[in-house]
């Protein structure tokens, strides 16, 4: 039966991965892969992770299913995370937290309740966006198009996303990143998150807010200016929250689908819709996780260290955009490369076309997306003239 099974393409990430390892070159640096990076190249388990754990085991009861919902405690602490400890949505219980495996089954469970709730909805999506957004809401079955995120000379084009958000037809999903633009960098700042808000409101459109990367911005309450302007201003959101990167829970798959509706009676309505959306995808999430970032998160002592290390990693990351540039200065490339200082996340459009991020692969074992999307944790204050040396050499 699976003689006819035509082997595909496999994931141009984890292609890297292999090419990277495979390559014997000493000065070889990877920047495909996106998990964080601390100086020694390493992806270390926070200091408030190890402790959370530590007391984990010591007090765990049970390995019960937790429902579909999953953790009552962990929705809540996520609700606060996201929308704020004094949020009139939580308030009004207008807020429900399903419990999901990591960002991308939260983004799985909006598009399920999506497909069946909102038929013949379409999404609208940036462009360029994280690649697994197509394969998620096509499996699901929803139809999507496009709005201009980025232009032809790499700088945010928010005139191009406003004006094709104004078409947009009434009832339809526009996905937002709410920061650490995720290939891009690019972020919206807070005059063009209510300019976006308006459009959305005048067209009776409904927000994803997909919020992958609170705090690797410019830190927790700024990165979450745009899902809680859209979260307390808007009668239907819907919001996808990922632990992965903020705590550095990449394996444990630990995230979550905020649903706000117009009541506390409605939300329990779609909140009924979800379970069973949860129910027919996994039944139940896994527990670890979020049973480590509630553990956190409900001690003022753990989250001190946390909230410590998670600034430690945001501001490495942003220093590390200012050393690139400044390291390409003495190649007089500092404003081409200007962007990247102004960008936020993890990730950068750095502008490279394919042809120069081919060289860098083939010619200094320097390697980056095709696209010219580059993991700037994978920076190092060692190797970064070596990386500025050879995008001197490969650039026009």
């Amino acid at each position: 039966m699976f003689e006819k099974i035509e082997r595909v393409p496999g994931d141009a990430i984890l292609g890297l991965i292999e090419a990277y390892n495979q390559d014997p070159n000493p000065q070889k640096v990877d920047l495909g892969v996106g998990v964080y990076r601390d100086p020694q190249g390493n992806t270390p388990i926070m200091r408030a992770v190890k402790q959370a754990e530590a007391l984990l085991l010591k007090n765990e009861q049970t390995k019960s299913y937790i429902g579909s919902h999953g953790d009552p405690r962990y929705g809540r602490v996520v609700a606060d995370l996201v929308l704020g400890t004094g949020s009139p949505v939580i308030a009004a219980n207008r807020a429900s937290v399903t419990q999901a495996p990591g960002g991308t089954g939260a983004l799985r469970l909006a598009a399920d309740f999506i497909k069946a709730n909102l038929p013949g909805k379409s999404l609208w999506l940036s462009d360029p966006t994280w690649p697994n957004h197509l394969g998620i809401f096509e499996a699901a079955g929803i139809a999507m198009h496009r709005y201009p995120y980025v232009s032809a000379d790499n700088q945010l084009d928010f005139d191009g996303m406003l004006a094709t958000l104004k078409t947009i037809p009434e009832g339809d999903v526009v996905l937002l990143h709410a920061c650490c633009h995720n290939p891009s960098g690019f972020d919206l700042n807070r005059d063009q998150w209510h300019q976006v808000l308006e459009v959305v409101k005048a067209r009776g459109l409904l927000p994803l807010v997909d919020f992958a990367y609170q705090g690797f911005g410019d830190g927790l309450e700024p990165d979450a200016f745009g899902a809680r302007l859209m979260a307390e201003n808007l009668d239907e959101v819907l919001i996808t929250s990922s632990c992965s990167k903020n705590f550095g829970l990449y394996r444990e798959r630990t995230g979550g689908l905020i649903v706000i509706a117009k009541t506390a009676e409605q939300m329990e309505n779609v909140r009924s819709q979800m379970a069973i959306v949860a129910r027919e995808n996994y039944s139940n999430p896994p527990s670890h996780g979020a049973a480590i970032v509630t553990e956190i998160l409900e001690s003022a002592e753990l989250a001190d260290v946390w909230h410590e290390e998670l600034t430690e990693m945001c501001g490495r990351i942003n220093g590390l955009r200012t050393d690139l540039v400044e390291s390409l200065k003495p190649y007089g490339l500092e404003q081409r490369f200007a962007h990247v200082a102004e960008q936020r996340g993890m990730f950068s459009y750095t502008g490279l076309t394919a042809a120069q991020v081919k060289r860098l692969r083939d010619e200094y074992s320097i390697y980056m997306v095709g696209s010219g999307r580059a993991n700037v944790a994978g920076f190092t204050r060692e190797n970064l003239p070596y990386v500025a040396k050879a995008i001197a050499a490969v650039v026009d």
